[in-house]
């Protein structure tokens, strides 16, 4: 069994270690973060994820031939990755919070 939602790839910790490590070239606001541009394409992820378990659903309520089994295994899918970013979400202001708490 694996420890990856399929469609989504797996996390590499040494990329964000060399992403991190890279130097800057430029302003900040001329290039996105990869933080951002990964943040940005698993939020994208999710929603694909979403949209093909509101057209499995669609099909099964319409009465198109479609397995019961994979209409459950998309909106779980679905319901999985959408857990998870809530949860990466209330990490993120988490995070925020402490940071604008600190006293200097």
């Amino acid at each position: 069994m694996s420890n990856t939602i399929q469609g989504m790839a797996p996390i590499d910790p040494a990329q964000f270690q060399r992403d991190i490590q890279r130097p800057a070239s430029g302003p900040r606001e001329a290039q996105p973060s990869a933080f951002s541009e990964n943040l940005q394409n698993t939020l994208q992820q999710i929603e694909d994820l979403q949209a093909q378990a509101d057209q499995k659903v669609a099909d099964f309520v319409s009465g198109k031939s479609v397995d019961v089994h994979s209409v459950m295994i998309s909106v779980e899918k679905a319901d999985l990755s959408f857990q998870l970013m809530m949860q990466v979400r209330n990490k993120i202001v988490k995070a925020y919070q402490d940071i604008a708490n600190m006293q200097f």
